[in-house]
């Protein structure tokens, strides 16, 4: 069996907080393949966010990884120094974030930035930096690639700008990517186009991506697999067919049910009922069953993750095996 080029095992990320402790991210395990794309779904606050910084290295205090391993090609990155993890970061494992203009410097000219991204990890000659800057921005969708690499952040549109940041992410052939909401701001049609690139070149360079999105249909359009959060746990994972078509956990169900593809025309929108529960409070338990209209006196008791083949859930009354639900 191929050995996975990421893998997280129980990995923990605690904020120390005057308040209490925050259990941003508990117990996440998953492995991603080379060139597979993995979606990370979830609502506002499930902690998504907070498990792509863990996995480079940029969690800011009070934060910090309390537990759990991170391997990228055999490597842990846990324990390494600050100074070994920039080494690899950009370059083994990039990050595209949700606003491209908090990613780049509106005084540096595009071809600059991508000179000092390069710069940052390898020493290629002026020609050769400018030429391998407008593969990548050609291999993104931006036309006359060459004469952009002159132009400033502001003389693109948001979603050409969101290509250059991909762009430089992909600028040293990382063997992951994480991408947090990279098209969330973008329109409908740039939107798709950028997730048909994407798809496209994590087949070509073999590069892996989790895609960070609350949105569960731009994600099940692109991911082969998917990875449910709630409350800072995985609560269901497998693959993305499997999981549309045959949800185990209610808030996985709950998800599917409120895509606006699901409801019949002229009825409201199906919502899941109540919030997402304070990390500094959470229920004892199973976190969502305050609710779930399936929950009884078991769910007091946090479930574990229940294996079956390539996919698992945690739940004690899983959608679709109705043995022992309260009526």
């Amino acid at each position: 069996m191929t050995e996975p080029v990421l893998s997280v095992k129980n990995l923990s990320t605690h904020f120390f907080t005057r308040g209490g402790v925050v259990k941003a991210v508990d117990g996440v395990s998953f492995d991603l393949a080379r060139g597979e794309i993995m979606g990370l779904v979830g609502e506002s606050g499930s902690g998504k966010t907070v498990t792509g910084f863990s996995l480079i290295g940029l969690v800011d205090a009070p934060g910090r990884i309390v537990e759990g391993s991170v391997k990228l090609n055999g490597t842990e990155l846990t324990t390494l120094s600050e100074r070994a993890m920039r080494t690899r970061r950009g370059s083994e494992i990039s990050m595209i974030f949700q606003d491209p203009i908090a990613t780049l410097n509106p005084m540096l000219t595009i071809g600059q930035q991508m000179r000092l991204a390069i710069d940052a990890h390898e020493r290629l000659s002026p020609q050769a930096a400018e030429a391998r800057s407008a593969e990548l921005l050609t291999q993104v969708g931006i036309p006359s690639a060459k004469a952009r690499l002159r132009a400033y952040p502001h003389e693109f549109s948001g979603g050409m700008r969101q290509r250059v940041a991909i762009a430089i992410a992909l600028l040293h052939r990382p063997a992951v990517i994480v991408a947090d909401e990279p098209t969330t701001a973008l329109d409908v049609s740039i939107q798709a186009q950028i997730l048909f690139q994407m798809r496209d070149l994590a087949r070509e360079t073999g590069t892996a991506m989790i895609w960070i999105s609350h949105d569960l249909a731009v994600v099940s359009s692109l991911a082969s697999k998917l990875a449910v959060m709630y409350a800072g746990r995985i609560v269901e994972q497998g693959p993305t067919a499997t999981l549309l078509r045959d949800p185990r956990h209610p808030y996985t169900a709950g998800l599917i049910a409120s895509l606006p593809a699901m409801a019949k025309p002229g009825t409201p929108l199906t919502q899941i009922p109540g919030s997402t529960p304070s990390l500094l409070s959470l229920p004892p338990g199973c976190p969502f069953a305050p609710r779930c209209d399936r929950a009884d006196d078991i769910c007091k008791t946090a479930p574990e993750m229940t294996m079956q083949g390539n996919r698992g859930w945690r739940c004690f009354h899983p959608v679709g095996q109705d043995a022992g639900v309260s009526a």
